[in-house]
């Protein structure tokens, strides 16, 4: 997944007519840092999250790590009445 990441987010600095410098420059990271994420798919969390605003595409990162939709009425009504809790037990 990470290397698959670093792709798409290749091309689309490619697509830019930008140089890795300056997207680095534009992100705020290391020049090293973008080059072992494009090359490796090695990176931070931040670093992704840095690079796809750089790129314009920080909102593609909302939909993830959703809650899944409600199978019904009741399932939104159980969620309405009895929020998620703070922490987990196991």
């Amino acid at each position: 997944m990470g290397l698959s990441l670093a792709r798409r987010l290749r091309e689309l600095r490619l697509f830019k007519g930008w140089t890795r410098e300056t997207l680095a420059l534009r992100a705020g990271v290391s020049a090293a840092s973008l080059k072992r994420f494009e090359t490796r798919g090695k990176a931070s969390f931040d670093l992704v999250l840095r690079v796809a605003h750089a790129l314009g595409r920080l909102n593609d990162f909302a939909e993830i790590l959703q809650l899944p939709p409600a199978a019904g009425i009741a399932e939104l009504e159980r969620r309405a009445a009895k929020p998620l809790p703070k922490r987990g037990r196991v």
